[in-house]
């Protein structure tokens, strides 16, 4: 009816006007000169109007099936503190151990890598290993043409054997002319010459003895083994090649990747709590995670960190320790590291969605007996996990609220469902309800119905 009577007003101004500007005898008025103008004012104030009272009747929420007047004023009455409940989801203030981790980001280094080269020269006549392959040390991994090395080993042999040959009949001579001396039938000179040149001899064995040592190892690099055990890469020099000693490019590079390490930094503010963890007697846990920090690729134990602080980033780095039993670790790698640092013992914890912060500090809504929420100072302490450590304010099994906080006022009434969907779900059929509704919004069948 109320809209029913704001569209006849609205027509009785508009001939009211129209009378105005046309005077009864039929001569034309000094306002017809006027008429667009006023005509368009009419008009826009005419459509303000109406939409200011539209806003109005549509910005109430509909009553329900029954309800009447009296349940559209109840609706709008239940939305201040004490009236219609607001649904909220919350959650026990729990007391109990609370675990602190620190988070880096860390890149996996090899714990051996090996560039494996020549140590003679010669034609690479083979190369027996796989690339990718795990080998163990002294696999061979490359073979050089070995006959070169043969010959030269032959050579200081006989060279070798010539000499002892040599030496032996000298320390003949020499006990012969022992003998004579003694019975005074050479001379001193005679018999001193002949030790002297028994002495050249056995310096001359050594000589050659070392000579075939040399030769012998030389023909044993001929075969160029694995320092260490790992897994090889990809070939660098191709068989029939000439390699030397003295090349700057590898046959190929071998790393140890089981165990394998993290190196990783951390804040210089950390340090302390780290250096008194890793003195203890107990290891101290990290975990390698993936990019996403949703998969755990491998779990070690910390095993040193650095002896200066970086002055640039002040940092501080650490490493650690995994078996990689199952290789997911891999070398230059970048995973997400985490390594727990403490565990504080019989704390109080909140999830930490529950926290708000005003002017006068952090607070939390707290589920009272009555079922109305109450608003609480609190003092926070270290966060992990989504949970945050309370010091002050709060005792252990109150109920704390962590969704629909938006919503809350000192004294509200508390719907409490079991989840935070819920939760989430009925604020958002509440706060559609309560949103004004755009221009036009109703069908021509509710304004009919109305208007009767």
């Amino acid at each position: 009816m109320r809209r029913f009577a704001l569209r006849l007003a609205i027509i009785q101004t508009f001939g009211r006007l129209m009378t105005a500007m046309t005077p009864s005898n039929g001569t034309p008025s000094k306002l017809r000169k006027l008429r667009p103008w006023l005509i368009t004012a009419a008009v826009f104030a005419a459509v303000v109007g109406l939409s200011m009272w539209l806003h109005q009747t549509s910005s109430a929420p509909e009553p329900q099936a029954g309800g009447g007047r009296g349940a559209r004023g109840a609706a709008m009455a239940g939305r201040g503190p004490g009236g219609t409940a607001i649904t909220v989801s919350v959650a026990p203030v729990v007391k109990g151990d609370l675990p602190v981790h620190y988070h880096a980001l860390g890149t996996v280094t090899a714990y051996n890598t090996v560039n494996v080269r020549a140590r003679v020269s010669g034609q690479l006549v083979k190369v027996p290993f796989q690339e990718g392959q795990q080998v163990k040390a002294g696999d061979v991994l490359a073979v050089i043409d070995p006959r070169p090395f043969q010959a030269a080993l032959d050579q200081a042999v006989g060279t070798l054997q010539q000499n002892q040959a040599q030496l032996k009949n000298a320390r003949i001579d020499l006990a012969r002319y022992k003998g004579l001396y003694a019975e005074d039938s050479i001379a001193k000179q005679t018999l001193d010459t002949q030790e002297a040149l028994v002495r050249q001899y056995e310096g001359t064995l050594r000589t050659n003895q070392g000579q075939v040592d040399d030769a012998k190892l030389n023909l044993e690099f001929t075969q160029v083994r694995a320092p260490i055990s790992g897994r090889v890469g990809l070939r660098q020099v191709d068989v029939g090649n000439l390699v030397t000693s003295g090349d700057t490019t590898p046959l190929v590079v071998i790393t140890q990747v089981r165990p394998i390490s993290v190196v990783f930094s951390l804040p210089q503010q950390q340090l302390g709590t780290v250096a008194r963890q890793l003195s203890g007697s107990q290891p101290v846990p990290v975990e390698a995670l993936d990019r996403n920090q949703n998969q755990t690729l491998a779990s070690g134990v910390l095993k040193t960190l650095d002896n200066q602080i970086d002055t640039t980033t002040g940092t501080v780095k650490l490493k650690a320790a995994f078996e990689n039993a199952d290789q997911r670790l891999f070398p230059n790698q970048f995973v997400n590291v985490r390594l727990l640092a403490e565990t504080l013992h019989g704390v109080l914890s909140i999830p930490a969605n529950a926290v708000q912060r005003g002017n006068d500090g952090t607070y939390v809504y707290i589920a009272d007996a009555d079922g109305k929420a109450k608003r609480q100072l609190v003092t926070l302490g270290t966060s992990e996990n989504e949970r945050v450590v309370v010091t002050e304010g709060l005792k252990e099994g109150q109920r704390v609220v962590v969704e629909g906080t938006d919503r809350l006022r000192d004294g509200t009434r508390l719907h409490i469902v079991a989840s935070d969907e819920q939760a989430r779900a009925a604020a958002t059929e509440e706060g559609e309800a309560a949103s004004p509704k755009p221009f036009g919004s109703g069908s021509p069948a509710q304004d009919d119905g109305k208007s009767e």
